[in-house]
């Protein structure tokens, strides 16, 4: 017998079909629950592995509230909703879910889904991420992907455990940050590995060709259409497709793709459908909630794809990882330039762990290949930061800077303080953050905020 699983859903057409799709998968399924009350109950009595849990359920509290409390527990949990308030999705996204399903379900998406969330869950009981999990020829794949940080650490860590899978990959992250390195890694460590690798910028593709570009066109099925074109799709048969900027994908377009991820089929322009076995790797710098909250994005493409999200780092928050950077840059610069430079003075380091990078990766291969051309010495004495003044980084200044912590736990306290302390409803410091009362409350708990911290100030 598989995990044990809850359902929190109060429609009963959908839980009984959700019910019927895990016990033929051989799952073990606890009472349905309607309500976040029957829900705790049946909690205390089967101790599930997971839960699959709707966001709008019978009674006052939401499946959101119950996901704040089943953290707390340590119990992993996966969304049912088909909705697309930006408001509820950020509320439910805070949580931290092992996935969401979109309804109406289909048993694979399902049982993919349920798959890669309990081993995820597994991966993420221990508090410390051990390298060893990290399988020896993934050295190969890792090579050109530097750091020593954890959080770099928690990444390369998922994209080991994701690989081997076929389930679709959604990279998220600033650019710059190197997300066609993390799928070309998927791809390498894959059982495709062997087959084509076809990168995709949906960017950089003109508006009237992308079809074309993707799918493929037969000869004479539009004006200029002089010869029969391979699409990238068909390209990258028995391999992977990396669609790198996916949130830039038109909405017509992206109604062809889902029907691509569920069909597993192209339809090359003027031509007949043909089966594919492809995996599917996307990436955007976007935030595609808010996409989908202002109708940019199919929100049943956006499930589609976000069987397992990978969320890059943004360098500022690699601190560590800086000068390891540089100095890889350093290396392949000075090799290709034929200059010999050993490397940065105190002053270049401090300059370069004290900005901010905005651009990050790109941005600090960028500057060291300007320092390497513009160096006469042995050693890189200066580097040319753009945008930000230097003296913004002296040590003074960072002596009086406070961290974003900290400036979230000033802004909710002021907040507070002008609604007097009301945090739910009209008028209260949740509706003047534009944020959900739950989150707001969840925030505060974390953050240690309580009312008479506002009282200390004023003594």
């Amino acid at each position: 017998m598989k995990n044990k699983l809850l359902i929190v859903e109060d429609q009963f057409i959908e839980a009984n079909n959700l019910k019927i799709i895990l016990k033929k998968a051989g799952y073990n399924i606890c009472p349905i629950a309607r309500s976040v009350p029957e829900a705790l109950q049946i909690v205390e009595q089967e101790k599930p592995d997971m839960v699959l849990l709707d966001i709008y359920l019978d009674g006052p509290q939401t499946g959101i509230d119950l996901a704040q409390i089943l953290n707390e527990k340590n119990i992993a949990f996966v969304f049912l909703s088909a909705n697309s308030n930006k408001q509820t999705l950020n509320a439910a996204k805070a949580t931290n879910p092992y996935g969401f399903l979109v309804k109406p379900f289909r048993e694979r998406d399902v049982l993919v889904m349920l798959d890669v969330a309990l081993y995820r869950h597994e991966q993420n009981r221990s508090e410390e991420i051990p390298s060893k999990q990290i399988k020896p020829n993934s050295e190969d794949a890792f090579q050109m992907i530097k750091g020593e940080s954890d959080a770099l650490k928690n990444v390369l860590n998922h994209v080991s455990i994701v690989a081997k899978s076929d389930v679709s990959v959604l990279i998220l992250g600033e650019s710059g940050t190197g997300k066609e390195l993390i799928a070309k890694a998927i791809h390498q460590l894959s059982n495709r590995q062997l087959k084509p690798l076809v990168v995709v910028n949906c960017a950089a593709l003109p508006a009237n060709l992308i079809e074309s570009e993707l799918f493929g066109h037969e000869k004479g099925s539009f004006t200029g259409a002089s010869e029969k074109r391979m699409g990238k799709f068909e390209q990258a048969d028995g391999g992977t497709v990396f669609l790198d900027e996916i949130g830039e994908l038109p909405l017509d377009l992206q109604i062809k793709f889902l029907r691509v991820l569920q069909e597993r089929e192209i339809e090359p322009i003027g031509g007949k459908k043909k089966a594919i076995n492809v995996r599917v790797i996307a990436a955007t710098n976007k935030n595609l909630i808010d996409e989908m909250a202002s109708g940019r994005f199919r929100m049943d493409l956006y499930y589609r794809l976000n069987v397992f999200p990978i969320t890059l780092p943004p360098l500022r928050e690699r601190k560590e990882d800086i000068v390891l950077l540089a100095e890889h840059f350093l290396k392949l610069s000075v090799s290709k330039e034929h200059k010999i430079i050993s490397g940065f003075s105190d002053l270049v380091i401090k300059t370069l762990t004290s900005y901010s990078w905005p651009g990050n990766i790109r941005e600090l291969e960028n500057i060291i290949e300007r320092s390497v051309l513009l160096s006469t010495g042995r050693i890189i004495t200066s580097v040319s930061i753009p945008c930000e003044k230097l003296s913004n980084y002296s040590e003074a200044y960072i002596g009086r800077v406070k961290t974003m912590t900290e400036n979230e736990r000033d802004h909710i306290i002021s907040a507070l303080e002008i609604c007097n302390w009301k945090i739910y409803g009209e008028g209260g410091a949740a509706e003047m953050l534009d944020m959900n009362g739950n989150t707001l409350h969840s925030r505060m708990k974390k953050l240690g905020i309580e009312k008479q911290i506002s009282e200390k100030k004023q003594l």
